[in-house]
């Protein structure tokens, strides 16, 4: 897609995006609600009209061909299934539109099913199966036309944290297989992290970075991307301004040597225990405050609470901050 918009009146929900996807990537569009990540991918599926700018599937132009012309099916969160079919005719429903025959219908319906892990489900119905299940006929129903690209808007929204968690795992894995390009959508980091070959940030209506999981966590490029993915500490010293994740900053007890890090005083302003970790907030006797996190390896939460207030001295490799600018949209309004 070149330089694509949407515009809704004076709302521009798109604000002239670039992107190219690779074929057989797994591609996930990630911002807040509102961020332009949705209306994007529906105008990739055609059921929005660009305001400007150019669809493009295989390098052809798709501006212009509807929905159902396009190489593409959608995967929404409500699943969207037909409670009166069976799984293996809601999985068939689309061959059977295009008049693939009966006995063809059958043998490539079972063949989804067995893609996402549900063979011999062909014959029970949408109400007998876990929301997990359900989820998976509705990729199997939009696989079985051998679709260019599968677009996914949030369709593990609707599942609880464990079942997320686990079809994170499973969607990856069933795309690797299929070799299929997807399109995901989501607001959840962690899940974009998890599955995707490259991810896309969105933030009111533009791009503010495109990057690898691994390097859009440890090297964002805006702060609002330091601060949406994941948890940041955003820091100004002589008149620059870095982040850094809070796992790589540490305690560092008084009479020890810094070896390389880079260290600051302060005291213990909060403190959280969340099982695993325990998250500090360090106020900084030179301005500003720190988040870090403590494996709860020996200690408990009585003895994290009996740290408020102390005195410590916070450290960090140089190495591990990373410089960052403003959004695209802060800068833009910038004088």
């Amino acid at each position: 897609m070149a330089d694509l918009t949407k515009h809704y009146g004076e709302v521009v929900a798109v604000a002239g995006i670039s992107l190219e996807i690779e074929a057989g990537e797994f591609f996930t569009m990630l911002g807040p609600s509102g961020s332009g990540k949705t209306t994007t991918l529906r105008m990739i599926a055609g059921f929005e009209d660009p305001s400007g700018g150019t669809v493009e599937l295989a390098g052809e132009d798709v501006n212009r061909v509807p929905p159902y012309d396009r190489a593409v099916n959608t995967v929404f969160q409500d699943y969207a299934l037909f409670p009166h079919m069976t799984v293996g005719e809601n999985v068939a429903y689309g061959l059977r539109v295009a008049k693939v025959a009966k006995a063809e219908r059958a043998r490539r319906s079972e063949e989804a099913l067995e893609m996402v892990r549900l063979p011999g489900y062909a014959d029970r119905k949408p109400a007998e199966l876990s929301g997990g299940q359900r989820q998976r006929v509705a990729l199997a129903r939009a696989i079985v036309n051998r679709p260019r690209v599968l677009l996914l808007d949030e369709p593990l929204g609707a599942l609880d944290l464990k079942l997320r968690e686990q079809m994170q795992v499973e969607l990856k894995a069933i795309q690797g297989e299929v070799g299929i390009t997807f399109v995901y959508v989501t607001h959840d980091q962690d899940e974009a992290l998890t599955m995707s070959d490259r991810i896309a940030v969105f933030n009111q209506g533009r791009i503010e970075q495109v990057s690898p999981p691994v390097e859009l966590y440890e090297h964002p490029a805006t702060e609002f991307v330091a601060g949406f993915v994941g948890v940041s500490n955003l820091l100004e010293r002589d008149g620059s301004r870095f982040t850094i994740r809070p796992e790589k900053i540490q305690l560092v007890d008084p009479g020890a040597t810094a070896n390389g890090l880079r260290t600051e005083r302060g005291h213990i302003a909060g403190i959280a225990y969340a099982g695993m970790v325990t998250r500090y907030t360090v106020a900084l006797d030179a301005g500003g405050e720190l988040q870090l996190v403590r494996q709860n390896v020996e200690g408990t939460s009585s003895d994290a609470a009996s740290e408020q207030g102390r005195e410590v001295i916070v450290g960090w490799r140089p190495e591990h901050t990373v410089a960052v600018r403003g959004s695209s949209t802060t800068e833009e309004e910038s004088p």
